[in-house]
């Protein structure tokens, strides 16, 4: 076949076996208009196919006009952004997993993603460090492999716990990311495994220990009502007695989720807000500044000694104060049965007009749609119980 006109050819001497591929050269060409945005410049691909001399190739020469614009609009539309503003996108962002993937799409984007410092983790499912068919397995092997390290190591070491850190803990994920200022981890689903019917919320804060932690309770109609079938005199017994077990259940829940939090902590000093939840809505852990700051001292006078025995934050002496409706007709035709809220405070913090701050704590915790219950309890009487630590 003939070849166009504006093509040559040339012959090549080729040293290894006959290829075919495509190369590309661009040369400086006049501009046709001087006062146009845009300008002119011949492209050459080069294509090297077989020629029918042996052990030879040929050289095809097609020009190619393109136009190149001016600088600016060949820019991609991102590098025109300052880092600043995509620094803000990705904090509106917050999502871990989407910003991991967001550092593969460019080396500018691999070196802001890190800067980030709003996120949110969620974690897909958790591991319980220990089951109920082989807790005793467990604690005999934690105990000889405290025995082993001692012996191979007297001093604590830091690298002995990292190696065993799994790599998607919330911890090793996060080493990725080096200026985080406020964070939230959310769970799969709540810890409390209560009878059917029945709805527990509670919003605790911490800083070494536990600070403050607000409890609402309440029953399903249908819950309540097969209740009151049974009795009445055996529900009024019990109750003082479930809604104890309530708020037992919810601190035990909250100190455990305290202990998730420490290693976290210590690794990211700069963190100013942290916040753990669950996607049911059921419990919250909140830790502030201040609550950080008091964490991280408190690390560095523990050993690891320590972390072998514990799976939970000690809970220290608390001042429950709790009050219960057994029925709330609220607005909208709305009937809340059995409804309970419980503020409870470190001893430490119980100060006179306490009863005046527990409405400060209750709608901090529980605003919105739980706002009117909320009202409507701290109306009633209140119960003031004292619980040492555990």
């Amino acid at each position: 076949m003939p070849l166009p006109a504006s093509t040559t050819t040339k012959e090549e001497p080729s040293e290894g076996p006959p290829t075919s591929f495509v190369n590309g050269q661009t040369f400086p060409f006049a501009y046709p208009d001087s006062s146009s945005s845009s300008k002119t410049h011949p492209f050459f691909f080069f294509l090297y196919f077989p020629s029918e001399q042996k052990n030879s190739r040929r050289r095809l020469s097609v020009p190619i006009t393109m136009y190149q614009f001016d600088d600016q609009m060949e820019m991609d539309g991102f590098d025109r952004l300052p880092d600043s503003l995509i620094l803000l996108i990705f904090n509106s962002v917050t999502d871990i997993k989407t910003l991991i993937r967001c550092r593969s799409v460019s080396k500018r984007f691999n070196s802001l993603v890190p800067e980030t410092e709003s996120l949110v983790l969620k974690v897909d499912c958790v591991i319980s460090s220990e089951s109920e068919s082989g807790s005793i397995f467990l604690t005999i092997l934690k105990s000889l492999l405290k025995s082993l390290h001692e012996i191979f190591h007297p001093k604590p070491s830091h690298q002995f716990l990292a190696k065993t850190r799994p790599n998607n803990s919330p911890t090793q994920i996060l080493t990725q990311f080096h200026r985080i200022r406020s964070l939230a981890i959310e769970l799969p689903s709540g810890d409390l495994k209560l009878e059917k019917g029945v709805t527990v919320k509670w919003r605790a804060d911490f800083g070494k220990t536990l600070k403050s932690c607000v409890i609402l309770g309440f029953r399903s109609p249908e819950n309540a009502a097969a209740r009151r079938g049974g009795g009445g005199e055996e529900d009024v017994a019990g109750g003082l007695k479930v809604r104890v077990v309530w708020s037992i259940s919810a601190l035990i829940a909250a100190s455990a989720r305290h202990f998730l939090l420490k290693e976290v902590v210590k690794e990211h000093g700069e963190m100013e807000e942290v916040v753990l939840r669950d996607r049911e809505g059921e419990g919250t852990v909140v830790m502030d500044k201040e609550g950080l700051r008091e964490c991280r001292e408190e690390a560095e006078h523990v050993t690891d000694d320590r972390a072998w025995e514990m799976s939970r934050t000690v809970v220290p002496s608390v001042s429950m104060r709790m009050r219960h409706e057994p029925r709330l007709e609220l607005s909208g035709g709305v009937v809340v049965e059995g409804a309970t809220l419980v503020v409870i405070r470190a001893s430490v913090n119980v100060k006179d007009g306490a009863e005046v701050d527990d409405a400060e704590l209750a709608f901090g915790a529980f605003g919105g749609v739980h706002s009117e219950t909320v009202q409507a309890l701290l109306k009633s009487r209140s119960y003031l119980l004292e619980m040492n630590s555990f």
